[in-house]
């Protein structure tokens, strides 16, 4: 397969899904279990930027890995945000969908919209992270949580890849089934 870029960064080994325009990688240092990027295939900095296609691709993927992550990790629903632009906190010039599997009871959050500042402050030494970890690893990351290795979020992404089907979701007739029921 193609080298799959999240803005500079090759992040081929994370990917666990892949569509003609968009995919979904595993996280170097995840807020929570489960929390996975959904990027365009296409380096594009902002939601703007993209092409009517790209963007439909995009919240399809964002839709279908959204509902297997949300199985695999048994979450009782999904925390889906994407900051567009410096203003609203993205360091990294490529837009992305953060993921985040939620739980009714024994979520990582006590309440519920503290996720929002993690996520900020994860994005917030987001471009230094990505310039001091050695190629190919890269993702999200923060102070106070330790990366992974690239071992690790391979593993991961090759066991959430045995959860999708084959079928790229925008470009086949039938609806790509997940692999969770």
């Amino acid at each position: 397969m193609s080298v799959l870029r999240f803005s500079s960064f090759d992040v081929s080994r994370q990917a666990f899904y892949r569509s003609r325009l968009a995919a979904a990688i595993v996280n170097l240092k995840p807020i929570v279990p489960g929390h996975v990027l959904v990027i365009p295939t296409r380096v594009v900095p902002r939601l703007a930027d993209l092409k009517h296609d790209e963007l439909a691709a995009l919240m399809t993927s964002v839709q279908h890995v959204g509902k297997v992550i949300e199985r695999v990790y048994g979450a009782d629903g999904l925390t889906i945000a994407c900051q567009d632009g410096k203003a609203a906190g993205q360091t990294v010039p490529h837009v992305h969908f953060h993921l985040l599997p939620r739980k009714l009871q024994g979520d990582v959050f006590a309440r519920n919209d503290d996720v929002y500042p993690a996520l900020e402050n994860s994005e917030g030494g987001l471009p230094d992270d990505l310039r001091q970890v050695p190629q190919p690893l890269q993702m999200d990351a923060d102070e106070d949580r330790k990366p992974r290795t690239l071992e690790e979020m391979e593993k991961e992404a090759q066991w959430l890849k045995t959860f999708f089907d084959a079928v790229d979701p925008e470009a086949g007739t039938r609806e790509a089934e997940d692999k969770t029921s």
